[in-house]
């Protein structure tokens, strides 16, 4: 299959809900022609491993009575994949870590404990929580052998949704998240969605190899942006996902892989969007893919074809390919990304019984919608790659600066809504990740986005731009925003943003 160019992303995007592509990555709406791959196809996956195995779910820590406890430790250890036996990064010896279910206004104390040879820390992607102190502070760093305990407290309003941990300590967030440092979190709805069931995919790529067990990465790749030749979903290797004819369940997939876009399909079944990281559409949206940068999350009603007997038949998710672009300099710098690759990540048993339609589905509230609010500011955010002084390698900015943390970079103000349009000069897509606040993306490449789309990781197409209104309504103090090719994060394409209390500028 060919490769979904960014610029045909760029052109059917924008177009709001009868469009082919909106936000994030971008959410798919009609199917793209099947084509052969080219020659910059990804490495054939390793060899050896076998799949098949039934999906399993990671064990699941519930608050009570408004409080989650957990104890996390990160650490080496061994884990099954594909039959063998290799050593993984995990929380608590699992892969993904146990995912934690909340509900609005919890508060969650996590006991981080560090059981890795070099540093690191704790990052709740995508909840809306405070950065400073022991809440969700990225300047944290815990050594090896220390504990840290973080200590984050939900609004009694955060909207439910689907959100994921994970490392944040600059310079190794790359490389421990490849090793298997991740896991999702789940905020519940108020009324539960008249699903089967609920499942959560975590999706993660990982090449095993070393002494440590995960292969090392050259700087090449790294510039590039790594992408593993093993691709789990929930730490398998292509498993089997069982469902009844007519069965509708909830599937929330969390794109936690390094760099890889995942373009996902599952043809022959009925695929409806509930919404994208942490937003959430009136009404369920009738989809063939979904387009997953690295860092979302898609909340899907998945509904088996019903075939009106007990026939077995099979399906497939796939990751279709996206050429994300290359690191330029002619090729110096590694060439295309591999992610021109029809990739099977897991198979789907249709079987037994078939099952009456799901009841209708209750319409969601109407999300908030900033497009009518009175900006207080708008800036750029200008990301590029280029080389370094005397030859010092690729350099990665944000308006011309590799990360500094002791610099800020922006400073707003609590109360205000500000916009932002991201530029992307290079020839590699950047997905912006800002956090604590979501985003609300109003315009890719020039156009319109007609939905209302609340993201907290927004694709930047290589030499294009999109635009996103903010508000900063709460929660002072300094985060950052940066890349979510998480290498790129590594090798400086970051900001400092400071949050700062009292009243907002006048409206510009």
């Amino acid at each position: 299959m060919k490769p979904l160019s960014r610029r045909a992303a760029l052109t059917l995007g924008g177009l709001g809900v009868a469009g082919t592509v909106v936000g994030g990555a971008g959410l798919l709406w009609s199917r793209q022609p099947d084509q052969s791959v080219g020659p910059d196809a990804a490495p054939a996956p390793l060899s050896g491993y076998v799949g098949g195995e039934p999906l399993r779910q990671p064990p699941e820590l519930r608050s009570t009575d408004g409080l989650l406890e957990v104890q996390l430790e990160a650490a080496p250890g061994p884990a099954v994949i594909g039959g063998r036996t290799v050593t993984v990064l995990a929380y608590n010896k699992g892969l993904p870590g146990p995912t934690l279910r909340l509900q609005p206004g919890d508060r969650v104390r996590v006991g981080l404990r560090n059981g890795l040879a070099e540093a690191t820390n704790l990052h709740v992607h995508g909840l809306h929580v405070s950065p400073t102190d022991n809440g969700d502070n990225p300047f944290v760093m815990v050594e090896p052998g220390a504990t840290f305990d973080y200590d984050y407290r939900l609004p009694p309003d955060h909207p439910p949704g689907l959100f994921w941990y994970h490392p944040h300590h600059h310079g190794l967030v790359a490389d421990q998240i490849f090793g298997g440092l991740y896991g999702a979190i789940v905020i519940d709805d108020s009324e539960p969605l008249p699903v089967a069931r609920e499942r959560v995919l975590v999706i993660s790529d990982f090449t095993p190899g070393g002494a440590a067990g995960v292969a090392s990465v050259g700087q090449a790749e790294r510039m590039r942006g790594r992408e593993g030749r093993l691709v789990l979903v929930n730490g398998q290797l292509k498993p089997d996902i069982g469902i009844r004819p007519g069965e509708c369940e909830r599937w929330r997939i969390v794109n936690s892989c390094v760099s890889r876009y995942l373009r996902l399909s599952l043809a022959g079944q009925g695929l409806q969007l509930l919404g994208l990281d942490s937003g959430r559409f009136e009404t369920p949206r009738d989809v063939e893919e979904v387009l997953l940068a690295p860092g979302n999350r898609a909340d899907l009603l998945v509904t088996a074809a019903a075939t009106g007997t007990t026939t077995t038949t099979h399906s497939t998710l796939r990751a279709l390919p996206y050429d994300r672009g290359s690191a330029g300099m002619g090729g110096m710098m590694g060439g295309s990304s591999p992610s021109t690759a029809t990739l099977d990540l897991a198979s789907v048993t249709v079987s037994g019984e078939p099952v009456p339609a799901a009841s209708a589905f209750p319409r969601q509230p109407a999300p908030r919608d900033l497009r009518g609010a009175a900006v207080t500011a708008r800036r750029e955010l200008a990301f590029a790659m280029g080389m370094g002084m005397g030859g010092g390698g690729m350099r990665f900015t944000i308006n011309g600066e590799s990360f500094d943390g002791d610099r800020t970079d922006t400073t707003v103000q609590t109360g205000s809504v500000e916009e932002w349009l991201l530029s992307n000069s290079s020839p590699m897509d950047h997905p912006l990740h800002l956090h604590v606040w979501p985003m609300q993306l109003i315009e890719q490449n020039g156009r319109a986005v007609e939905a209302v789309q609340w993201q907290d990781v927004v694709n930047v197409p290589a030499g294009g731009t999109a635009r996103v209104r903010i508000a900063f309504d709460d929660f002072p103090g300094r985060t950052v925003y940066h890349c979510h090719i998480l290498d790129h994060e590594d090798l400086g394409m970051m900001g400092v943003i400071e949050a700062r209390g009292g009243p907002a500028p006048g409206a510009g």
